[in-house]
């Protein structure tokens, strides 16, 4: 008989953070990746709210979100380019708006590339709607402003 996965979904500790480093790079290339301080700084932020997501004891997604008052700014959503489109970003997604919300939040906001329709798509299907657009938010491409109520 094959093996079957299951996907873990758990909070980011201290051990997770090389792995998320190399994930968040291979998802994003080396200029719009997180640094080794940023995930360090997540991990240590009272304020924050970072998951990850596990198949086969591997870190193949990760996503994070920081609380202010009433709401949460969606910081990262990665999946393993090799593992999309297989619901891990979708579980990862939910995961993360359930956490927000029983941490208090009411509102939630992102900012996204316009070129990742992926993403845009799978903000849409969560009831996100484009709210702003800020010019050169990525220094070579503009943001949109994205936000849903919990």
């Amino acid at each position: 008989m094959g093996k079957t996965t299951q996907l873990a979904i758990r909070a980011l500790t201290f051990d997770d953070i090389d792995a998320a480093v190399r994930l968040d790079k291979k998802c994003f290339g080396k200029h719009d990746a997180w640094h080794r301080g940023s995930f360090l700084y997540a991990a240590a932020n009272p304020n924050a709210e970072y998951l990850i997501a596990e198949l086969d004891g591997k870190i193949v997604g990760c996503a994070g979100a920081e609380i202010d008052s009433d709401a949460a700014e969606i910081e990262t959503v990665a999946v393993d380019p090799d593992r999309q489109g297989q619901g891990i970003g979708t579980e990862l997604f939910i995961s993360l708006l359930v956490s927000v919300k029983m941490r208090g939040a009411s509102v939630v906001y992102l900012e996204v590339r316009p070129s990742n329709k992926a993403a845009i798509k799978l903000y849409e299907k969560f009831g996100f709607r484009l709210v702003s657009r800020i010019e050169d938010f990525y220094h070579d491409e503009d943001a949109f402003i994205m936000l849903r109520n919990l």
